[in-house]
């Protein structure tokens, strides 16, 4: 856990905006970052949906074998895992919510929850 703690200070401005957004946008549910499961340390996670987000950099393309062997590995103690993209985030940090609004229903079996008031 010493690890997750380090992560957490030491975020990237991508993985800031994120949790931000995922602070401030009343989705209905909590988000914790950096957070360990099962020896592995999450972008954000989400227990109450089981619920897993990871932000891919440059460097994931290179990771797909241990990626994949991660994601099933949460996947049998019931955590959907979610990737989303550092462009994605940093460009379309609204879609990019939206995207986990509508994982977060599908998790909860609900509609998804409405959008942030402008």
């Amino acid at each position: 856990m010493r690890f997750a703690r380090q992560q957490r200070r030491e975020a990237t401005p991508t993985e800031d905006a994120l949790w931000q957004a995922l602070r401030k946008r009343g989705l209905g549910v909590r988000f914790r970052r950096q957070h360990g499961i099962e020896g592995f340390v999450l972008d954000f996670y989400c227990e109450q949906a089981a619920l897993a987000i990871e932000i891919d950099g440059a460097h994931h393309s290179e990771r797909g074998e241990y990626d994949e062997w991660r994601t099933q590995g949460l996947s049998r103690h019931g955590i959907r895992v979610e990737r989303v993209r550092v462009g994605d985030v940093e460009t379309d940090l609204q879609g990019v919510v939206r995207r986990i609004a509508g994982w977060i229903a599908e998790q909860l079996g609900d509609a998804p929850p409405p959008g942030p008031l402008s």
